[in-house]
């Protein structure tokens, strides 16, 4: 048996704009990501399903904002990949200030682990739990999550070990669908469907 399931991206932040890593640094939605999160209609059928969100505020606006309105349930499991030490800093800024360091720990793909952060590796573990629960629950959910989370889930469901681009190009203003199976996979449905 497998139970669908869809996820979203948060809509922007200033720190989206300026491509900083935000990582669990709790950043607001900007006046452009509250505007367009207003404007977002979640597609038939996960207009229905139990909507979850990352305790993170800029998931959890997204998920307020998203039509039809629903109530929010917030969930750890969704929240951001950790980047420590790294967090308020742009890749190009860390590229210069970090150096030969900073490429050989990009290189690394599923165990890129930024001083003090969480790897991918450890990301797709927890996002393996959250999608075993909800093969477990039986109940389709909406979850409005973060951008390293959501590739953490396509690595999951694709066996992409991050190196190189990957497989599937996701657009962030778009909502993926998966399914969760009871044997602990999780399976692709369709990617990019609009709002």
């Amino acid at each position: 048996m497998s139970v669908p399931f869809a996820v979203l991206r948060h809509a922007s932040t200033d720190w989206n704009v300026e491509r900083r890593l935000q990582g669990l640094t709790d950043t607001p939605l900007n006046a452009a990501g509250e505007a367009d999160a207003r404007t977002w209609r979640l597609p038939s059928p996960a207009d229905g399903w139990k909507r979850l969100s990352s305790p993170l505020q800029r998931a959890r606006r997204t998920a307020e904002l998203l039509q039809p309105s629903a109530p929010v349930v917030i969930d750890s499991a969704l929240r951001e990949m950790s980047f420590g030490t790294w967090e308020g800093h742009t890749i190009a800024e860390l590229r210069e200030s970090v150096g030969a360091a900073f490429v050989a720990a990009e290189n690394k793909g599923l165990d890129f682990q930024p001083p003090g952060g969480e790897s991918p590796r450890a990301a797709m573990a927890r996002i393996g739990r959250w999608t075993a629960s909800v093969a477990a629950s039986g109940q389709p959910v909406v979850a409005v999550s973060h951008k390293a989370t959501i590739r953490a889930l396509l690595a999951l469901a694709t066996g992409w070990d991050m190196m190189g681009r990957p497989p599937y190009k996701l657009d962030w203003r778009c909502l993926h669908f998966f399914s969760a199976h009871a044997d602990g996979r999780v399976s692709l449905d369709r990617l990019n469907v609009p709002l």
